[in-house]
């Protein structure tokens, strides 16, 4: 695996990380009543979906064994570009749902990259 793929994979790693530090013993209203959290919890969602287009674009083999890509590249666009209708409870829903799957994905893809 290229080096970019495997700093890039790292990039969404540590942003998943960081989301699930973030939100760690906290519910939906106190996500969705604290503006500092939700900004923080965007803007690594935001990190995570720039890193896989970046990685789609230089080492698409690798970014297709991700499931779900495509959706979500489109959700950092709609973080990024929509944010006037960011749906919380469908981020607190991405969080506990969907954030997992991608950290055991990347998680593999990177120590199958390191070996």
């Amino acid at each position: 695996m290229r080096l970019e793929a495997l700093k890039l994979l790292e990039d969404v790693r540590q942003a998943a990380d960081l989301i699930e530090d973030f939100v760690a013993g906290k519910n939906l209203d106190e996500y969705s009543s604290d503006p500092l959290l939700r900004s923080a919890v965007e803007r690594q969602f935001q990190i995570i979906g720039e890193a896989l287009n970046r990685l789609s674009r230089t080492d698409p083999s690798v970014a297709e064994r991700i499931s779900d890509t495509s959706r979500i590249i489109a959700f950092r666009n709609v973080l990024t570009h929509g944010y006037d209708l960011v749906d919380q409870p469908l981020v607190w829903g991405v969080i506990h749902t969907n954030l997992p799957a991608l950290r055991d994905e990347v998680e593999a893809l990177l120590a199958e990259g390191e070996s």
